[in-house]
């Protein structure tokens, strides 16, 4: 064990597979653990031993706990352990994996997932339940429009509608509803109230987490930012400092234009539309919103946004803004800086040099 110096691990439900080398790239273990078993093997790694895992469910729990050890656990996204694989795509199987992820782990380029804290699962939990939530809202909502067009009762495409007139429907006993379809859908409706309930305490919980955090405090100033993507964009990226710029920020988010450039040229595609989903669904949503109401504002961004909007046509503003919100906030939050929305940015090749000593 103590020749080990990197090892790299395919988590599981029931059996953890691992893949040990020591300084020279030799193999030194490639065995299957059960899942009770891997926490003492760890023990005896020696101390600061790197052991690299697959960004996925309970990685982070496993990175803290082996950290707790002594040891430099880090975790590799997925796609970058793909090109490892020495059987390739069609040779996937618990030890080509754990091998492919300890051979993306020592190479000098390669760029690891941040370990998240308790607190920002927990946080991100109330975030995964309410886009749940919201979910089952709307299958509800048309399954219940559905069994109401069965009998030709037909609201207008909007939940508002339904919900102020589903109960004069139910208590109509002019209508052909059966008795039986009348307490089978006053069962889902009271399923939809429930459901509305669940997504207004974990709204209370977000909104909670907005007010006592000075980053999602400050985050939610911004036009197109609310709470929730506030709160989201906090929890799932903790120290934005591992970003080295806002360009890179954007880029991660998938907000960044494909490229297909050669020889000097430069051919520039839609988004690349990678990373978190849930965080550039947001940026996006909200952005609409500032769009549409950038004419009744007169600060600078959104004067450039009345500008770009009838430069380049709605769409192409909407994903403009929502990089430059993620921008803004990667220098808010990883250089400490206040917001100020009549900011004009200015390349530094634009600004004069101050000269060393002033004239008399």
């Amino acid at each position: 064990m103590n020749e080990i110096t990197r090892v790299g691990v395919d988590l599981a439900k029931g059996v953890i597979q691992v893949h040990a080398v020591d300084a020279t790239g030799r193999v030194v273990a490639a065995k299957a653990l059960p899942a009770d078993r891997f926490a003492a093997w760890c023990v005896q790694l020696p101390a600061g031993c790197l052991v690299a895992m697959e960004a996925c469910g309970g990685a982070h729990h496993w990175a803290r706990k082996l950290r707790g050890y002594g040891l430099d656990a880090r975790l590799v996204a997925g796609h970058f352990v793909t090109p490892y694989r020495m059987a390739g795509k069609g040779g996937k199987n618990d030890a080509n994996d754990a091998a492919a992820i300890c051979e993306a782990a020592g190479r000098p380029h390669m760029r690891f997932v941040p370990v998240k804290t308790p607190a920002q699962q927990a946080l991100l939990a109330i975030h995964r339940l309410r886009e749940g939530y919201k979910e089952d809202r709307t299958t509800c909502i048309n399954r219940i429009c559905g069994l109401l067009t069965e009998f030709v009762i037909v609201f207008a495409q909007s939940p508002e509608a339904l919900r102020l007139g589903l109960a004069d429907v139910l208590e109509d006993a002019s209508n052909e509803l059966p008795g039986i379809a009348r307490l089978a859908l006053q069962e889902g409706r009271l399923h939809w109230i429930e459901l509305e309930c669940h997504i207004a305490s974990c709204d209370e919980r977000i909104t909670a987490h907005v007010r006592s955090d000075e980053q999602a405090k400050a985050a939610a100033q911004l036009a197109g930012i609310g709470p929730m993507t506030a709160s989201a964009l906090v929890a799932t990226v903790g120290d934005f400092k591992q970003f080295k710029n806002g360009a890179q920020f954007g880029s991660w988010l998938g907000l960044a234009p494909r490229q297909n450039s050669s020889g000097g040229k430069t051919v520039l595609g839609r988004t690349t539309k990678r990373g978190d989903d849930y965080l550039r669904t947001l940026l996006i949503q909200g952005a609409k919103s500032a769009v549409m109401t950038a004419h009744k504002r007169s600060d600078k961004i959104s004067q450039w946004l009345v500008q770009l909007l009838a430069r380049v046509g709605w769409q192409k503003a909407v994903v403009a803004l929502a990089n430059k919100n993620a921008r803004i906030v990667w220098a808010l939050l990883a250089k400490g800086r206040v917001f100020d929305p009549k900011h004009v940015s200015v390349k530094p090749g634009d600004v004069a040099a101050i000269p060393a000593v002033m004239p008399a």
